[in-house]
This record gives structure tokens, sequence and C-alpha cells, in this order.
């Protein structure tokens, strides 16, 4: 059974199709891309999985459970978290705090053990704590676990906004676009660190991005939309030599 699949999903906005039958899957600890132009329908897709929009049609399953259509945090819940093509990190919080939020988050809250401070409630804020220092430990961000998230470096941001969403203990993981912005040492570093993810937190990895060197070095198998529909699924070597992919990128044929 596939972690993720979303089959035959289409999204209209009024008159305008975003999504046209889109079919993928996603097996555990696979680490597969989606690329295409501008405008292709990538975040799209992305926003229909985890429940930003409702599909038009189709169906997303989780597991063999239908997700489509659930509220975000359900779907976080079942196992499914992500990053953004915008940093939304928490900007008033810091390091340490964005991290506890989404274990928080994660394991639901007790009302009333947090205002009588019950021994229960206690233990948990320690183990959640000890959670979150071990996940900055693993991310290198645990020298700056009392800086204001928004002081931190672009780089260390993006690592941030990674490990919040690793917080929730997601099955799969949705990075939109997490090169962007990055010098090349930066963008080294971020190869480097999805790797690790994936081998360490034992999470399958689902990849928008715009620098091709980077998805065609890391990925197993890649994606290529283009108005809204797909156009090539492979291996990296396969999808450099698709003439449509090739087309859609330069504007003409091949």
């Amino acid at each position: 059974m596939p972690l993720l699949e979303v089959k035959n999903v289409s999204l209209r906005f009024g008159g305008l199709k975003a999504l046209s039958n889109f079919s993928f899957t996603l097996d555990p600890g696979e680490l597969v891309g989606l690329i295409g132009p501008n405008g292709a329908g990538k975040t799209t897709a992305f926003n229909v999985v985890t429940g930003v929009y409702p599909p038009t049609s189709g169906n997303v399953t989780m597991n063999g459970r239908s997700i489509a259509g659930l509220l975000t945090f359900r779907i976080n819940r079942a196992g499914l978290a992500r990053t953004f093509q915008n940093i939304r990190l928490f900007a008033g919080l810091t390091v340490l705090e964005n991290v506890l939020v989404a274990i928080d988050q994660s394991s639901g809250h007790d009302l009333l053990g947090t205002i009588l401070r019950a021994p229960k409630h206690i233990r948990r804020e320690r183990e959640h704590t000890a959670r979150a220092l071990e996940l900055l430990e693993t991310l290198g961000l645990a020298d700056r676990l009392d800086h204001m998230s928004k002081s931190l470096p672009y780089g260390d941001q993006r690592r941030l906004e990674i490990a919040r969403a690793l917080a929730t203990q997601p099955k799969l993981l949705l990075l939109d676009e997490p090169a962007a912005g990055m010098n090349p040492q930066e963008k080294l570093d971020l190869m480097n660190l999805i790797r690790f993810i994936r081998d360490r937190f034992q999470v399958g990895i689902w990849l928008i991005e715009h620098d091709m060197k980077l998805v065609m070095t890391i990925c197993e198998r890649i994606t290529v939309l283009d108005h809204g529909e797909t156009i090539a699924v492979g291996t990296p070597d396969q999808v450099q030599r698709d003439p449509k992919v090739i087309e859609a990128y330069l504007g003409e044929p091949v």
C-alpha cells in the first residue's frame, strides 16, 4: 500500500482548471520530486494534499485512508507535514518555542491540567521540552534555542521550519522550494540535510524545487507538471531526456 496516493485529482477555481486528473503515489521512505515551470500547479498539488483546498474531484489517501477535504490539522495528525515556499515561522517566538508549539499541537491539549499545573501536565511539558531539544540538536540548532526565530540567518530559518514540521512526527514530509533564496553552499548543505532527514527519521519526502541540480541529485523519481497536467514521470535521467519536459521548460519542441 502506498504511503500517499493521489488519484485523478482535479481542482477548479471558477473557469480555471489548476489541476487536471493529477495522480501520484509515494511509498514509505521514498524521496520524490515534483517540478515544472512557474504556474504549472506544483504548490496547488501540495495545497490539495494538505487540505488548504478541497479537490473538485478525485481522492487523496494516506495509508489507504481518505484525507481529501479534511481540515489541515487532521491531515497533519494523519501523518503529513509540510514547509512553505515563503518561510512561515512564528516570528515572535524563540527557536525552542517554535518547535514546542508543533509538539503541543500534535499531542493535543489538557486545558484543565494546564491551568491547575497538574503533575501529569508538568511531566508532559518536560517530555516535550526534551523532545524539542533533541530535535534541534539533531538539526544543528541547539546553540540558538533562545534566539528569536526572525533573527536567524536564512538557512537556519529553513532548518527551523523543517524541525517544526518534524516535531509533529510525520510519516511524510512535503518541502515546497526549500532551496529558494539559498547560496550554493547552503544548497549543498540542504541536499545533505534532506538525505539525512529521510534516513534518520524514516520519513517519505515529496519535494518541489526549481534548482534542477538539487532535484536531479537527490530525488529517486520525479513527476513533471505543466499547466496543471502531468507530462512526465520517471527517474532523473528519464525526465531530463523527455521531449515534453524540454519543450515545457524551453518553450519549443526539440
